[in-house]
């Protein structure tokens, strides 16, 4: 097995939620994701976001994809 890269994406869910006042409960509620996805999200340890996720996200939190993810320059 090849060994697991790291990707350098950061998820910017946290500060996200804050400016909204939102707990991930009421989002996962909101956007219908499991807290525990969203939880991988936030941490910053999910591989891959579906465009229908990242849609649902982006239209609930009032963003953009970059304002959800950033690339780490290092």
């Amino acid at each position: 097995m090849p060994p697991v890269e790291e990707h350098r994406i950061r998820c910017h869910l946290e500060h996200l939620l804050e400016e909204k006042e939102l707990t991930l409960v009421e989002l996962s509620t909101l956007v219908g994701i499991s807290v525990a996805n969203l939880s991988i999200l936030k941490n910053n340890r999910a591989k891959a976001v579906r465009f229908s996720t990242l849609t649902a996200l982006c239209e609930v939190l009032e963003c953009t994809p970059g304002e959800l993810f950033s690339l780490d320059k290092d």
